[in-house]
C-alpha cells in the first residue's frame, strides 16, 4: 500500500480505546440506547464499572464459591448455551444431572440410592422450598384421609435462613421458629416437643446454623420425634437442611448421623455452590425415597421435543453449573473432598484461636463441631470505645467483608461478627486479616468512635 493512501483507512485502525469517541462521552445508565457501539468500547466500560465490587476472595460473609479451578471455567463456557430445562435436546446433560442426584442419594446414605428421586435447582433456598411443599403435600393427603382440616399446617425449625420464612409466607404454613434463649443459640429437641402437634408437617434441623455455623442435633430430635410418636401416634417427618454441612458431614465426619440413616429423615436440600464447590447457581434436593415426593407435585411438559417430567420453581436455567458439579464429584471423589474441608476447618480454628488472644472478643463457634467457620462477640461488661459494626466497616478500607450482625429472636442483644472459610481461604490470607484486624484496634484505641457507648449501642456487650 502507498504511503499516501493509508490517511484512507485511519478511521479503521485500532487506536487505544481511551482516546475513541465512545469513551469520550457518557454513555446511557438507566435509558435505553439509541445505537449501537463498538463491542470492545462497550466491553471496556463495564469491566471498568466491575472494578467497583468487592473482591470475591476477601469477602468472608459469603457461603458461596469464590474459586474454582481452570478446567471449570472452560466447561462453563463451552455449556453457556444450554438450558438444563431442555433434556430433550441436551440429553446429555440430563443424564449427568441424574447422576448427580443419584451420587448424592449415595453420599447421603439413601437406602434405594439407584431409585430414589431428585433435582438440581438454582441454589438451596428453592431446594429447601421443594422439600417444604412435598411435606406440605404429604400432610394434606393424610389430613384429608383422616377426613380433618387442612388449614392450618404449621414447620418447626430453629433459627433458620430467609429461605424458610419466604416458604411459610408464599405456601401459607405457620413457622413456628424456635427462639434462641440464653446460651441456646440453636434448635433442641425439647424446644421442637413443646410446638408439634397434628398440623405439624415437618421439623427442619440445619447442618450449618446461617447464624453461627453449628450443626442443630439432628438425631437428637429424631430419636425425640420417635418417642413422641410411640406415647401420641403423631408421626412427624423431618426435612434436612443441609446447604452448606451436606457437603462437608459426609468427607469430614461420615459417622455424624444425620441424613438417610434416620428413617425419619425424608429429604435433604444441599447449595452446590457452596461447599460443594460449584460455580454460583445450583442446589440439589434429594428425597428417601420415590413415595416421598407426591406424583401430583410432578408436571409432565411434551413441547420441548418429548414428555419431560419436572419438578422445580424456575423452568429454563443453564447448565454448566450442573456440568462443573459432575465434574467436581469426578475429580475429588471423597478424598479430594475431605481435603479441601479440611485445610479450611484448619484455617478457621486457627483464624478463631488468633482473634481470641487479640483480647476483647469472646469465640462463640471455634470452627470445631460445625462448618469451617468461627464467629465472635464483644466481651461481656466492656466498652471499648467501638462497636463490631464499627469493626466491619474499619476492615472493609482494606477490603475485607466481615459482617456484623444481630441475633434473631431472642438474642437481638447480642451481636457477632462471622468468617466463612471456604475453599481458597489460606492460613496466609488468615494471617493477613488478623494482622488487619490488629491495625483497627490500634486504630480505635487512639480513635474511639464513642467513648461512653451504651450497653444498647455498643452492640450487645452484656450477652
Amino acid at each position: 500500500m502507498a504511503l499516501h493512501q493509508k490517511d484512507k483507512i485511519r478511521d479503521n485502525l485500532l487506536d487505544d480505546i481511551y482516546a475513541s469517541q465512545d469513551l469520550s462521552v457518557s454513555m446511557p445508565k438507566y435509558k435505553f440506547p439509541e445505537q449501537e457501539q463498538n463491542p470492545r468500547h462497550v466491553y471496556q466500560i463495564v469491566h471498568d464499572e466491575l472494578m467497583l465490587d468487592g473482591n470475591s476472595r476477601q469477602n468472608l460473609a459469603t457461603f458461596c464459591s469464590t474459586w474454582v479451578e481452570p478446567e471449570v471455567h472452560k466447561l462453563m463456557d463451552e455449556c453457556i448455551d444450554k438450558n438444563m430445562i431442555d433434556k430433550d435436546e441436551y440429553p446429555q446433560t440430563a443424564e449427568l444431572e441424574g447422576r448427580c442426584v443419584h451420587m448424592l442419594a449415595d453420599l447421603w446414605n439413601s437406602p434405594d440410592a439407584k431409585n430414589t428421586l431428585g433435582c438440581s435447582t438454582t441454589g438451596s433456598s428453592e431446594a429447601a422450598m421443594l422439600g417444604g411443599l412435598a411435606m406440605k403435600w404429604r400432610w394434606r393427603d393424610k389430613m384429608k384421609a383422616a377426613g380433618k382440616p387442612t388449614d392450618k399446617p404449621n414447620l418447626i425449625c430453629g433459627p433458620v435462613q430467609i429461605c424458610w420464612h419466604k416458604f411459610a409466607k408464599y405456601w401459607d404454613v405457620e413457622l413456628r421458629e424456635v427462639p434462641m434463649e440464653d446460651d441456646r443459640l440453636i434448635l433442641n429437641a425439647d424446644e421442637v416437643l413443646k410446638r408439634c402437634d397434628e398440623n405439624t408437617i415437618g421439623v427442619v434441623p440445619t447442618l450449618g446454623v446461617t447464624f453461627t455455623c453449628q450443626y442443630e442435633p439432628v438425631k437428637e430430635i429424631a430419636d425425640a420425634l420417635d418417642a413422641l410418636q410411640e406415647k401420641t401416634g403423631l408421626n412427624i417427618p423431618m426435612h434436612i437442611d443441609g446447604a452448606s454441612g451436606g457437603f462437608i458431614a459426609p468427607f469430614n465426619e461420615p459417622d455424624l448421623a444425620w441424613d438417610f440413616r434416620i428413617e425419619r429423615v425424608k429429604s435433604i436440600n444441599a447449595s452446590g455452590h457452596k461447599f460443594g464447590l460449584a460455580p454460583l447457581g445450583v442446589g440439589w434436593v434429594v428425597w428417601r425415597d420415590k413415595e416421598d415426593l407426591p406424583d401430583d407435585l410432578i408436571f409432565w411438559v411434551n413441547y420441548l421435543g418429548d414428555n419431560i417430567p419436572t419438578f422445580a420453581l424456575n423452568f429454563s436455567r443453564p447448565g454448566g453449573q450442573i456440568i462443573a458439579q459432575y465434574y467436581n464429584f469426578l475429580r475429588l471423589g471423597k478424598e479430594g473432598y475431605r481435603k479441601i474441608h479440611e485445610a479450611c476447618y484448619s484455617t478457621a480454628a486457627y483464624i478463631a484461636d488468633e482473634i481470641e488472644k487479640l483480647g476483647p472478643f469472646e469465640i462463640i463457634y471455634n470452627g470445631r463441631g460445625g462448618i469451617p467457620a468461627l464467629c465472635w462477640s464483644l466481651k461481656k461488661d466492656t466498652n471499648p470505645g467501638y462497636t463490631l459494626y464499627d469493626l466491619a466497616d474499619k476492615l472493609r478500607s482494606r477490603g475485607w467483608q466481615v459482617p456484623a450482625y444481630s441475633m434473631p429472636a431472642n438474642r437481638t442483644d447480642l451481636v457477632i461478627q462471622r468468617i466463612l472459610v471456604r475453599h481458597g481461604v489460606s492460613k496466609d490470607l488468615g494471617d493477613l486479616l488478623i494482622n488487619d484486624i490488629r491495625r483497627c484496634l490500634d486504630y480505635f484505641k487512639d480513635n474511639p468512635v464513642n467513648k461512653a457507648l451504651s450497653e444498647k449501642d455498643a452492640g450487645g456487650y452484656k450477652h
